[in-house]
């Protein structure tokens, strides 16, 4: 008998790779017997998809070469459906739409380019019966039948499985992508030598340490109305409103219990916090096995982590990449992207079938990611997965939009507010202004947002100019990465409510979300009331209110505030302004719950670009068909990239030497370097690079340094200084 490779390096039979799928099968249907898979579809499936390895061609490329193979080699998904035993299928009673499904999933396997003839997929079918005499393994059984000629009633090689109009054709879709999703999981775990799934049996009682710690410092201490909520209605689709401060984080994870799970959040730094705050205080121990971080700069963050020293980091990177932790904090790009349906997207979709996501801070998202979202929950929704969207303000055209979309879930009739007053607001009919702040200056922590980048550097370099020798900073996205951490860092430090130290920070909306900082004093322009009421949280987070004002909104007064008409709604700006300048003075929690609700109404939004923008984006992402796209084209749509990542001249030339170092290290081969030395490289360079938008980069002169063939890094000629960030000079 001939001995089969399905790949060299390391070298692994058809029959060992094959054993491991099926070890993993065995495992992920003792975890998760709930799936809505037929289970033995499944088994097959995993059989049979690597048979058509046997080719000559692929035997030549992986070292076995038996001397015979010549032509062009067909990708072996297509040669192995080959051996499906289709009038065994029949006899069991399967419909052909169901036999179909099989042909697609083992075809279609792996996503390579349909560029070869018929006459050539059909020969190559025909030398394959010389191979299959020769190969011998004995867990098929009769569960594979060679035949020279695949029945076209079921499979041909440009055929697709499509969602479809009728309820038939989105059932044939379900069941397609879930079998095939599931024998890619499989499939790649077995590949990436790990568990396709690792058990969430820690969870609930890492939850009930971390409630026994705080009645060891308070012995009244339990769950709050909220998170007894999340906990009662773990087997929901829920939609909650809960303020700052209501313990949002413990409440998520109550409700996703010994679940598998994704916790997404609109922003990396916010990610990492939540991941940091989970791993250091919840989750304690075996967090290689049990939490995951998944961005663009995993790989990063995993190096950066003190608790990682130990860890094999290159497994537990391969163990996120590939969904198999039980709890995974990650951003939406990440996970909604199978929205467009792109060629390889099953994998994603078929874990989030029996997955449970928790959406945190939703108001943060533009238009084009909330579409996704909405569509996102529908489809998750249909294959049996839960989610639950928490959040301090809701906008009400979500909510609309999901039930609109076929979205089951429930919503509590109370809010989960406290009584606590934290802010009290004035309206200031101008621009924003130095000269207004000055004044205060007096022993407060003072936070300062901005609209626009210009906008904050030209309130920073007037405060800076007035109050030399005094602690003003400043804060923004044009920073490069180092810089940027720095400065997050700081804030993070004199935002802390029992510090004593006078100071003023000026930011932009970076300091919006999920930032646990506490200022005395807010001075901010208006953007709208969801943005503000973020801002907001920033000041006074967990006090209640003992001054007679500390948050100062400045509206524009005959003019708008910058960014307006940008990327602020200039119809949502003119309804805050108009509502919150009736409402100037106290604002409860619930005060703002409502207002929110008054200005993101459906009826309210109707005519403006955000509504409009909505609503287009689902129409249009709704519009393409399956695999229209490929996964590159969808990444671009998605993040909606405008932006370009580089190294500003300056920086380029004060750190020459280290940068230059990344550059050898990345230029080495696999054999020279490990993985883990080229992404500590990597992850090095990353700390000299900032994103600026494309407005900006068109007007400065970028120069590409190559790397090495793969990669290259842009040098850009503009002003930089740490304390500003990028200028064009």
């Amino acid at each position: 008998m001939q001995k089969y490779l399905a790949k060299s390096n390391p070298e692994e039979t058809i029959q060992e790779h094959t054993d491991n799928l099926l070890k993993n099968y065995q495992r992920l249907k003792k975890l998760y017997p709930a799936v809505e898979i037929d289970w033995y579809l499944l088994e097959l499936v995993c059989l049979l998809h690597d048979l058509g390895k046997m080719n000559l061609l692929f035997q030549k490329k992986v070292g076995n070469d038996f001397g015979k193979g010549k032509g062009k080699e067909i990708p072996h998904g297509y040669l192995s459906v080959a051996f499906v035993p289709d009038s065994k299928l029949e006899e069991m009673g399967y419909s052909d739409d169901e036999i179909k499904v099989v042909y697609q999933a083992i075809a279609r396997h792996h996503e390579r380019k349909y560029d070869f003839s018929d006459s050539d997929w059909k020969k190559e079918i025909i030398r394959l019966e010389e191979q299959w005499t020769n190969f011998n393994y004995s867990r098929l059984g009769e569960n594979a039948e060679y035949s020279s000629e695949v029945e076209m009633l079921y499979f041909y090689s440009g055929s697709r499985i499509f969602e479809g109009n009728s309820a038939a054709d989105a059932e044939t879709f379900k069941k397609y992508v879930l079998l095939k999703g599931l024998l890619n999981r499989i499939d790649f775990a077995a590949s990436g030598g790990i568990d396709v799934e690792l058990e969430n049996d820690f969870l609930m009682d890492s939850m009930e340490v971390q409630l026994a710690h705080f009645k060891a410092e308070n012995p009244e201490a339990d769950w709050n109305s909220l998170q007894k909520y999340m906990m009662q209605h773990q087997n929901d689709n829920i939609v909650v409103i809960a303020e700052t401060g209501m313990g949002k984080t413990e409440a998520g994870l109550l409700w996703l219990g010994n679940n598998k799970g994704f916790f997404t959040l609109p922003l990396r730094a916010a990610i990492n916090a939540i991941y940091e705050r989970i791993t250091k205080n919840i989750v304690t121990t075996n967090q290689a096995e049990r939490v995951g971080l998944l961005h663009s700069e995993t790989y990063s963050q995993y190096l950066l982590h003190a608790g990682n020293a130990e860890m094999d980091i290159d497994e537990y990177y391969t163990r996120t990449r590939q969904m198999s932790l039980p709890v995974t904090i990650c951003t939406l790009d990440q996970l909604f992207d199978f929205v467009f349906r792109y060629a390889g997207f099953e994998h994603k979709l078929a874990t989030l079938s029996y997955s449970k996501v928790i959406i945190d801070e939703i108001q943060m998202y533009s238009s084009d990611l909330l579409a996704y979202l909405i569509l996102g929950l529908s489809y998750i929704d249909k294959f049996g997965g839960k989610f639950c969207i928490m959040t301090a303000t809701l906008p009400g055209i979500v909510t609309d939009l999901l039930l609109e979309n076929g979205v089951n879930f429930v919503q509590p009739k109370e809010k989960f507010v406290s009584s606590r007053v934290r802010h009290s607001m004035e309206m200031v009919h101008t621009e924003i202004e130095s000269e207004f702040i000055k004044p205060f200056f007096n022993d407060n922590r003072i936070l300062v947002i901005c609209n626009t980048i210009n906008k904050a550097k030209k309130i920073y370099l007037e405060l800076k100019e007035h109050f030399q020798g005094e602690e003003i900073h400043l804060i923004h996205s044009q920073f490069i990465k180092k810089d940027r951490s720095a400065k997050e860092d700081a804030i993070f430090k004199d935002g802390q409510k029992d510090s004593t130290k006078k100071c003023i920070w000026v930011a932009t909306q970076v300091v919006e979300a999920s930032l646990d900082i506490d200022f005395d004093l807010l001075f901010t322009e208006l953007s709208d009331v969801n943005g503000l009421f973020q801002r907001m949280g920033r000041c006074y987070r967990n006090r209640a209110l003992n001054v007679d004002t500390n948050v100062y909104v400045f509206d524009g007064g005959a003019k708008v505030c910058s960014g307006v008409g940008t990327f602020i709604d200039k119809l949502i700006f003119e309804n805050s302004k108009s509502i919150l300048n009736e409402h100037a003075g106290i604002l409860t929690e619930e005060k703002k719950m409502e207002l929110v609700e008054r200005v993101y109404s459906t009826e309210a939004l109707r005519g403006s670009e955000f509504y409009n923008d909505l609503i287009e984006m689902i129409n249009y992402v709704k519009a393409f068909d399956s695999y229209e796209l490929d996964k590159a084209d969808v990444r671009m749509r998605f993040r909606n990239i405008n932006s370009v990542s580089v190294i500003p001249e300056k920086v380029w030339q004060e750190n020459a030497e280290e940068i230059n170092s990344c550059f050898v290290a990345l230029r080495k081969t696999s054999k020279e370097i490990s993985t883990k030395e080229k992404m500590i490289a990597r992850t090095n360079l990353a700390e000299f690079m900032v994103s600026i938008p494309d407005y900006l980069y068109k007007k400065g002169e970028g120069v590409v340094r190559e790397i090495n063939r793969y990669e290259s890094v842009i040098e850009f000629k503009c002003g930089y200084s740490d304390d500003i960030g990028i200028f064009m000079q």
